[in-house]
Order: C-alpha cells, then sequence, then structure tokens
C-alpha cells in the first residue's frame, strides 16, 4: 500500500521547530520582520497574503502587509522596494505575484535585495543556487526536499524526473536534487514519448498544471510521485496534476492534493526569513 506524504503534517513539525528557534533569538533581541507587497485585489493573492501573515505570527515573525492600490505605478513600487531594502527592521522582502500588467516583474524582483531576497527569485541567488553556494532556497522546491527526507525516502543515486520547467518549480527543482546526488531528468511539452520517460523515475515529481494528467501508465511501480499541481477536476474539486486514484496501487509514496506540497511552500518562506538572521 502506497505510504501518504503528508506535508500538512511535515509542515506542523517544521513550524514548531521555528517557533522554539524564533523564541531563542528574541531572548538574544534578535528580531525577524517579513515584508510583503500586494499591488492590486486579486483574490487568490490575497488569500495567500492572509496565510503567510498567519504562519509569520505562529512561529514569531513580525508581518507588515503592504497592500498598494492596482493603479500603483512601477516606479513608485521599485521606490517603495528601494526603502524597504535600506531598512534594518526589514529581514525579508515579498512581492506578492502576479503584478499588474503595466508592471514589469522582471525589474521589480531585480530590485529586491538578495539578502533580503525569501522567494530566492533574484539572478544572484538562482546563480548561487546553481553553483551551491549558501542563500535562500525556492520555497517549493526547498520543500519537497524536505519532504522527501523527512519521510524517509532517499534521493542520492536515485533517478528523478522532474515534469515541467518553470522558473519557479522545475528548474531550481533540478538544481535542488543534483545537488543531492539525484540523476536528474526534466521532462515538458515537447518531450517525445513522455510516459516512457517518467517510467524509468524513481522519484516523480510533476508541476504542470494539467489536472489528473499523469496516471498509471506514466510511473513505474514504487515509485514516489511528488505533485505539485493544484487544478480543478471536471466537477470543480481540487485535485493534482496526477491521478491520484489511478495511481495510487501502483506507487511506492505519494503526496495528496490538498495537504501534500502546498503547506510546505509557506512553511520554506519562513525558513528562509530564519535564515537571514544566520547570514
Amino acid at each position: 500500500m502506497a505510504k501518504i506524504i503528508s506535508g500538512k503534517e511535515i509542515s506542523a513539525d517544521m513550524k514548531m521547530e521555528m517557533k522554539e528557534k524564533m523564541h531563542a533569538f528574541l531572548e538574544k533581541g534578535v528580531e525577524i520582520g517579513l515584508t510583503v507587497v500586494q499591488v492590486g485585489n486579486d483574490p487568490a493573492s490575497s488569500v495567500y497574503v492572509r496565510n503567510k501573515a498567519k504562519a509569520c505570527e505562529f512561529v514569531g515573525i513580525t508581518s507588515d502587509i503592504r497592500h498598494l492600490p492596482e493603479t500603483t505605478t512601477e516606479e513608485e513600487l521599485l521606490e517603495l522596494i528601494k526603502q524597504l531594502n535600506q531598512d534594518s527592521k526589514v529581514s525579508g522582502i515579498l512581492v506578492q505575484l502576479p503584478l499588474p500588467k503595466h508592471i514589469c516583474e522582471k525589474h521589480v524582483l531585480e530590485c529586491i535585495s538578495p539578502k533580503k531576497d525569501v522567494d530566492c527569485f533574484h539572478p544572484y541567488n538562482v546563480g548561487n543556487l546553481c553553483i551551491g553556494a549558501a542563500g535562500p532556497k525556492p520555497c517549493t522546491p526547498a520543500g519537497i526536499v524536505e519532504m522527501l527526507k523527512r519521510s524517509g525516502i532517499s534521493i542520492a543515486g536515485k533517478e528523478c524526473v522532474i515534469v515541467g520547467r518553470s522558473n519557479i518549480v522545475g528548474k531550481p527543482m533540478a538544481l535542488l536534487m543534483l545537488q543531492e546526488n539525484a540523476t536528474v531528468t526534466i521532462a515538458h511539452s515537447k518531450t517525445e514519448n513522455l510516459a516512457e520517460v517518467t517510467k524509468r523515475a524513481d522519484i516523480l515529481i510533476v508541476a504542470v498544471g494539467q489536472a489528473k494528467m499523469i496516471t498509471k501508465e506514466y510511473v513505474k511501480e514504487g515509485a514516489v510521485i511528488i505533485d505539485v499541481g493544484m487544478d480543478r477536476d471536471e466537477n470543480g474539486k481540487l485535485c493534482g496534476d496526477v491521478d491520484y486514484e489511478d495511481v495510487f496501487s501502483k506507487v511506492g509514496a505519494i503526496t495528496p492534493v490538498p495537504g501534500g506540497v502546498g503547506p510546505m511552500t509557506i512553511t520554506m518562506l519562513l525558513q528562509n526569513c530564519l535564515s537571514t538572521a544566520e547570514m
């Protein structure tokens, strides 16, 4: 029977550990503050921002939400980020994506100080990730590595296939798995004979944004499946990129949706915030 890898449970354990660590920091007079900047009123973004503030409050990190109107200009946003870069009370800066169309995402992310870039989106930190240097780790990929380790799943020497090549998950996921000594393949929309590639995987990580795309024909017996997708099925029910029911009897371990990878993303954001105090 497949082992269910509960990101919800692992996340809860990690947040308790962080709470203790933060208590020790506060006793030494070290405060950590995260500023989250949201431009506009995108409903999904508002939910994410509230969840981040709630998680910060739980572990003892001070959160400051800067909610700017949709009409905010790029220049105004960049000026605010520059001020936050200089503010010693701000340990981490996160600009909630997506941004309104009139604001260049690239300009905004590059304006954030690499030392305060808790999303690990700045090119400097991406470069450090490529060479294995110290620095913040991309939240979702780092959360997946943490899930695997805390679930007792060995990575070194295993064949890992990542379906999806985004800058947020696919590419950094490959780099982190390489650092853990996995043999890594990235598959994507142009990959030929996808099932032949994915069936090689000891660890299959799927992040494509297509509901229930991966069925049992795509996985090998006993594989570990990490489903990064957050989709809706034909009945409007939350599901992942993997057909959970279809593959369950064939795999060795799998993450559910919801309750799998999702909770780990904010947890690793908190981890990056704590790490700023140790840099």
